[in-house]
């Protein structure tokens, strides 16, 4: 729907930093907003994007309550990569039973 580019402290974003990728989605819910507009306008509950590591689809549940647009739910998924690889090392007796 939407090609993204993100700025973080005046540097290019490797990927897209998470708070930037919900109040996308928050856009893209709310009809009329330059977001929405850009991925093709209308009702939508989510959107994808694509970003300089790949490409993300984001949402949120949007609502008009007497004139004024409320977002009530934002919806992000992001896959987990390993941080660690290690060894730690327990004594022994350290997981017996307490007297």
């Amino acid at each position: 729907d939407l090609l993204v580019r993100a700025l973080s402290m005046g540097k290019l974003h490797h990927a897209m930093m998470g708070t930037a990728a919900v109040a996308i989605g928050a856009a893209a819910a709310v009809p009329g907003t330059l977001v929405n507009l850009a991925a093709g306008g209308g009702a939508r509950r989510s959107v994808r994007f694509g970003h300089p590591s790949g490409a993300l689809t984001v949402g949120a549940e949007a609502q008009q309550i007497e004139g004024v647009w409320t977002v009530a739910k934002a919806i992000m998924s992001r896959s987990a990569r390993r941080l660690m690889e290690g060894r730690v090392l327990v004594p022994a007796g350290s997981f017996e039973a307490a007297d």
